[in-house]
Order: C-alpha cells, then structure tokens, then sequence
C-alpha cells in the first residue's frame, strides 16, 4: 500500500510542470535519513524550518528601521513571509513546486544579523574572512540549529538559501553560477527583490523620511502608485515574461522592469538606506556589536553553553561570530546594557 508521501510525489508528476523540480526527484540530504511517511522531502523541509528557533528569532530582527516602535514597520520575519507569499504566487501561476519555493523562501535570511545591513556590515568588517548572510544562513541550517546537528535540508533548498541574494549586484544574474540550481530558487531570489524594494519604500513613507512626491515618475508611471499596484505590476510582469517561454528556462522581469527595478532599488540606496536618520542609528548599532564581538573573543568561555556546543570544533573567531549573528536586537541591546552599563546599587 502506497504512503501518503508517495500519493503527493504521483500527483506532483501528473500536475506540476516538466520544468518544475519534483519533490521524489531531490538529490537528497546532507546525511541520509529515512523518507516520512506523510510529508515530501520539501515540505518536511518547510516544516523543519518553521519550527527552528532561529526562524522564530527573525520577528525581532531589524528590516530597516531599527527596532521599530509602530506596530506596522518590517521586521525581519515579515519580510520573509512577503517573499513566501510573493514567490507561492508566482511558482503556483507557472506550475512549479510551491513546498520547494516555500521552503527556499522562510529559510533564506534566517542568517541575518540584529540591526539589518548594519549588522552584516560590521561583521563583514571585523570577523577573518568577512561575513555573508546567505552563507550564514546556510550554516544557520546546516550546523547551528539543534544544537550542531542541523536541519539536514534537501539539496535543492540549501542551493536556494545559499544563492538568494544579490547585494547591490546585478538583480538577475546571467552567469550560470550564479543562479539556484532550481528555477523555485530562482523565483525566491526574484521574489525577495520585489518584495523588500516595495515594503521597504512602504515603510520610509510611512515613517515620513520620504513623502509620496519624492518618489520618481518614471517609478509610479511604470509600476503603479499605491504599495499594491507596484507589487501586482512586478508579479505580473514576471509570470508573463515566463509563460512566454517555451520551454520555461529561466525567471526573469522584462527588460524595461527590469531597469524601472533596479531604478527604484538606487532611489532607495540613496533616499532611504544612507539616510541621515537610518545611518544614525545603525552606526549606534554598529559600535554595540564591535563591542560585544570583541569582549566574547576576549575570553570565549563567557558564550552560552549551548553555542559552545554547537561550534565546539570552529576557531573562536566563528563561534563568536556565530553567537553574534544570531542575536536579535533586543537581545543585542539588552546584553549590551548588563555587560557595559553600570548598574545601581539597590540599598535598604
């Protein structure tokens, strides 16, 4: 009598697209392990990252605004959740595997630092060998979770964690290299762009750091002027540049989104990200990092047992490191408080 699993693996075969990567097809885990009875590997995959302690962590990571005190800005972990909904939207619409795409998509920042890019900075700045997200991410899933043991994710999700991110690079890449192994990877990487250069504009108007006529005509005329015309237009755009392709081989805006993307991704750099009052706070950030980095690497045995464990066989440099990169920004700032700030003597 067949599985549950391997019912959903045969309707993934009769529904999904030749182009989509099926679950029973996986190249499979970093260490093998018995197959569940119910889940496939994708969505067993999804299921171990919701449950991970440094998903859960996410909701207190800074997106832009640094611990933000209105109930609406971004955290982290909503950012997430806008790329999973934005690239489900687009793998559903061209018959691709929406467990892969998911998965991909919840995993793919669980390696931020507190303080948004201000914390990647900084680490990038004072730990040997320089400091990336999406790699940490992927060291996120494969070490540090469970005590050292991992999550032991799929090939084809850890591919899309690892290749999700394009910096300030270009937003689709044309070298082979480059790209996720997996055209789901390909729709979060594409997803994640579309979603942060939306939210992000969302949030600085919200905050008043831009006002709606700050916002490039050529932005508006192209893309729409309310938060959920840009994304409609973008998604749109996407899914129809893709079904025209036969076969489906590669995701991609069309050339003239293309450009209005990268154009409003610039208008952010400059308008919002480097902003007087968004770098104040993030050199704040950066000095409380510096110092927390440099007092752990002082004496290492002041870490947390359980990330001891997890990094026992690493070069202090990366435990600590590690240890940093996982912090929220509460978390941050409050250990920053007990170690440095003097504390009143309470006297009866």
């Amino acid at each position: 009598m067949k599985t549950i699993r391997e019912i959903l693996e045969a309707k993934e075969l009769k529904i999904l697209s030749p182009a989509a990567t099926l679950s029973s097809a996986t190249r499979g885990r970093l260490r093998p392990e018995p197959k569940d009875a119910v889940r496939p590997a994708f969505q067993h995959d999804r299921d171990r990252i919701i449950h991970s302690k440094s998903f859960r962590r996410l909701k207190h990571k800074t997106q832009v605004f640094l611990s933000p005190a209105g109930d609406h800005y971004r955290t982290r972990l909503t950012h997430t959740l806008e790329v999973s909904q934005i690239a489900r939207t687009i793998s559903k619409a061209l018959g691709l595997n929406e467990d892969l795409t998911e998965a991909i998509a919840l995993g793919h920042d669980l390696g931020h630092t507190p303080f948004g890019h201000a914390g990647e900075n900084v680490l990038n700045e004072i730990v040997p060998g320089g400091f990336r997200h999406y790699e940490q991410s992927l060291r996120v899933v494969d070490i540090l979770e469970k005590n050292g043991r991992g999550l032991n994710l799929t090939y084809e999700v850890r591919d899309g964690i690892l290749k999700h991110s394009k910096g300030l690079g270009a937003i689709i890449p044309r070298k082979e290299d480059q790209l996720p192994v997996t055209l789901e990877g390909q729709v979060v990487r594409i997803a994640d762009v579309v979603a942060y250069i939306n939210h992000d504009l969302d949030d600085a108007l919200r905050s008043g750091i831009l006002k709606p006529g700050d916002i490039p005509e050529d932005i508006l005329t192209g893309m729409g002027k309310t938060h959920s015309s840009r994304i409609n237009t973008l998604v749109t755009d996407i899914i129809s540049v893709c079904l025209a392709q036969a076969p489906l081989t590669f995701i991609c805006f069309s050339p003239h989104m293309e450009t209005l993307t990268e154009a409003l991704r610039s208008f952010l750099y400059k308008s919002v990200y480097t902003s007087p009052r968004v770098a104040a706070d993030f050199k704040k950030s950066s000095r409380i990092l510096k110092d927390l980095y440099a007092y752990f690497l002082e004496d290492p045995s002041r870490l947390p047992s359980e990330m001891v464990e997890s990094t026992k066989n690493g070069p202090d440099t990366r435990r600590v490191c590690d240890f940093i990169a996982g912090m929220t920004d509460q978390y941050a700032l409050q250990l920053y408080q007990k170690i440095f700030m003097p504390h009143p003597w309470m006297i009866y």
